[in-house]
């Protein structure tokens, strides 16, 4: 395909926001060893791509402006590289793209062969695209806090912040899944979704009793999935069963320092900083649960892309429930 062009949205430097998203004609890439081209069909948006914007990683990412953003997206194969042995043009997928290139954002992306999983027909590409990112931290998110996904997991009670948001949608129901008991947080709109998603019982945040995060039956959990910022660890302690974990999503340095302060002061007791990583075989486990009707994609919305600063706006807002999606 080389020599075509193709639409995409880039940003030109760090900041700006929905304003700063240009809608360009740029030429379609071309896979190296490795690589597959993607038709791209769906792309989810994620909050590390607005950090990303932000600078929060500058100057290591974005590696280059021009940067078209997004690293999650469902499509399908048109090229494959050399060296590419499980995929062939044709294979509908779902991939993530590496947070160094991005490129979801386009009619075209190029995606590792080891970071792309085959999508059956049973798959919509919005119900594949919203996975990589998202329900890859809460599968992971749920192993660090010793909750097991394969039918050997001990029922357990679990703290699930912001539970309506695009991490939160998958960990209540992973953690169902593995026989958990589920307390969850989120807003007072969204408190009968999340009981639909499995939660045992949900807490209004803006609630006394939410604030607190005392469980409604009196139970101490025996991990946190910690979804979203500004609770305190003078929050999570009482509420805590004596080698309980609180895991971190949004991990600040400060967190990594309070995290070493606490295995000093409350040495069962541990709050554990946490970042996902992109692993073939998680991602596989994953697809075949949303195929078998066992997960769920919650989608917020969804955006052409001709309207991608709708979404990013949308995002930007911080109260989407589910995930945000562009179709292409």
């Amino acid at each position: 395909m080389a020599g075509n062009t193709m639409r995409a949205v880039q940003y030109d430097s760090y900041g700006g926001g929905a304003t700063g998203l240009k809608h360009v004609e740029i030429p379609i890439p071309s896979p190296k060893k490795g690589q597959v081209l993607l038709k791209v069909e769906a792309a989810a948006l994620n909050p590390v791509d607005l950090k990303i914007q932000n600078g929060v990683a500058r100057p290591f990412l974005p590696s280059k402006f021009p940067f078209v953003p997004v690293t999650d997206v469902a499509g399908e194969v048109v090229e494959v590289g050399p060296g590419v042995n499980t995929l062939i043009p044709g294979d509908k997928v779902v991939s993530m793209v590496t947070y160094m290139k991005g490129g979801g954002l386009a009619e075209y992306a190029i995606a590792a062969e080891a970071s792309t999983v085959t999508r059956p027909p049973e798959v919509s590409p919005a119900e594949g695209a919203g996975l990589p990112i998202a329900a890859l931290t809460a599968l992971q998110a749920l192993r660090t806090s010793g909750i097991k996904l394969d039918g050997t997991s001990k029922s357990a009670n679990i703290l699930i912040t912001a539970a309506s948001g695009g991490v939160g949608t998958y960990t209540v129901q992973l953690a169902k899944f593995a026989g958990s008991h589920v307390t969850a947080t989120c807003g007072a709109r969204n408190i009968e979704l999340v009981k639909s998603l499995g939660a045992d019982e949900v807490l209004d945040y803006k609630t006394p009793e939410g604030a607190s995060l005392n469980s409604p039956s009196g139970k101490k959990y025996d991990s946190v999935i910690h979804c979203t910022t500004g609770i305190s660890w003078s929050i999570f302690e009482p509420n805590l069963n004596a080698n309980a974990k609180v895991v971190d999503l949004s991990p600040s340095p400060w967190t990594i320092i309070s995290s070493t302060l606490k295995k000093l002061f409350f040495p069962k007791k541990q709050l554990v900083p946490f970042l996902s990583y992109a692993i073939k075989e998680d991602m596989e486990f994953l697809v075949e649960l949303v195929k078998e009707g066992k997960l769920k994609t919650l989608v917020d919305s969804k955006h052409p892309l001709s309207k991608a600063e709708d979404a990013w706006a949308k995002m930007m807002d911080g109260h989407a429930t589910g995930k945000i999606i562009i179709e292409i």
